[in-house]
């Protein structure tokens, strides 16, 4: 007998433990229970973060007045006021009081301004608001993170809470502000986003893309890195690279060809015969739902096997005909058909279309986007690559499982072949 999808069994066992309840409670998504699962199974308890960086100039941020609109974008989309829960072994969300957080973080001695923020999202604690903002002097300027659990967001998420604060915050507007039967609406969006990205998670969930996953993943052998002399430096290494762009601007980088690159970068890392996995998000919103702010692209696994470009690309392409099916349904998927993968991933790929994302204008200030290297990675390598007027690759290594000579290697390999490879549109993310 064909055992039943997690997603139909959660959605029984959410069914059951909230029929005759009263209405507040939501279920959470395929995203959000993966989410959930890296915090029960992370060693600290560490929630997947997506901080943003901003530099201001010194003394442009009115901090009681961020925390205002932090309130107010809050009121407007229920995923900023929600904590996950779990409840008899049932994930939950259940949307609360609209609040702002704004922290202001000041070093310790010896310490950067770069150092007291990372120390800050480090101490990050489930209690408390989902978006929230740490602000630290740093000489002429002042530095804003804007940091959100990855449970509350994904990247299509992003441009709503930076043009939605630049509002509320020109306006002067907090959480009284929102009326009540806009908030009402704002949440019955979200309900219905929700449900029907469950249904179609649970359509994904099908037989035959189980097994297409269990397949796939097949061949995985080796999920941890090449061994070598632990260093005496640890931390997270990091590598930086701007690639200008062709004619076509952003569509230049195709997509197959930065996944191919990261493949091989992935198999130099984990040493010869290794086939690691990567995850990557994909997916957006589903088609009769409301564009709400909140946490729905899937990560997709994809097993960095060797092969010409060709063959992977197609195989990548058929992977995107199933990429609906949620990660812990793959994982099971492919543990049930014997594959030797704990669904621990060996690297991870994010892209981000910027101009997708309004800049974030505080008054008569804007922040002008900046990086700090030195957060922690939850694989053993990550790629990032943004692009605007230009490609911005970034690529950060946990240390104490990747040596920086091989990492630096591998990074130089990924760049070089972006740059020498653009034949193929990106498709939308």
């Amino acid at each position: 007998m064909q055992p039943s999808s997690i997603t139909s069994s959660y959605l029984a066992h959410y069914q059951r433990l909230t029929d005759g309840a009263p209405e507040g409670a939501l279920p959470v998504t395929g995203a959000q229970r993966r989410f959930l699962l890296a915090r029960r199974l992370d060693p600290a308890g560490r929630a997947t973060l997506v901080p943003l960086f901003f530099a201001f100039p010194a003394g442009a941020v009115d901090a009681e007045r961020l925390r205002t609109a932090a309130g107010h974008l809050a009121a407007l989309h229920p995923a900023l006021r929600a904590r996950q829960l779990v409840r008899r072994g049932v994930p939950l969300q259940v949307p609360g009081a609209p609040a702002g957080h704004v922290e202001h973080v000041r070093p310790r001695p010896g310490e950067s301004a770069r150092d007291a923020l990372i120390r800050a999202l480090g101490a990050w604690s489930a209690d408390g608001p989902p978006l929230r903002f740490f602000l630290a002097v740093d000489g002429d300027r002042d530095v804003l993170a804007l940091v959100l659990d990855h449970a509350a967001c994904d990247e299509q998420s992003l441009g709503l809470i930076t043009a939605g604060l630049t509002d509320a915050y020109r306006d002067g507007l907090g959480p009284r502000d929102v009326p009540a039967d806009a908030a009402a609406d704002g949440l019955a969006a979200y309900r219905d986003a929700v449900h029907l990205q469950l249904a179609a998670e649970e359509r994904a969930s099908h037989p035959a893309a189980l097994a297409y996953w269990a397949q796939r993943l097949a061949g995985v052998r080796s999920s941890s890195p090449a061994p070598f002399d632990v260093p005496s430096a640890l931390g997270t290494g990091t590598a930086l690279r701007r690639l200008s762009l062709g004619a076509d601007g952003g569509r230049a980088a195709a997509f197959p060809v930065l996944l191919d690159a990261c493949a091989t970068a992935a198999r130099a890392l984990h040493g010869p015969g290794s086939v690691p996995v990567l995850g990557y998000p994909w997916g957006g919103r589903p088609p009769a739902a409301a564009p709400v702010l909140g946490c729905f692209l899937n990560t997709v696994a994809h097993p960095a096997d060797e092969g010409d470009l060709a063959g992977r690309a197609a195989a990548w392409w058929d992977d995107l005909d199933r990429a609906d099916t949620p990660f812990d349904e793959v994982v099971h998927a492919a543990r049930r058909a014997g594959a030797p993968w704990s669904g621990r991933l060996d690297g991870l790929l994010t892209f981000e279309d910027l101009g997708r994302r309004p800049p974030l204008r505080l008054g008569d200030a804007t922040g002008h986007e900046i990086h700090l290297d030195g957060r922690p990675v939850q694989a053993p390598f990550a790629v990032s690559v943004s692009y605007g007027s230009d490609l911005l690759v970034r690529m950060a290594w946990d240390r104490s499982a990747v040596p920086d000579h091989r990492a630096e290697a591998a990074f130089a390999s990924l760049t070089e072949a972006l740059g020498a490879r653009t034949a193929h549109p990106v498709p939308t993310p």
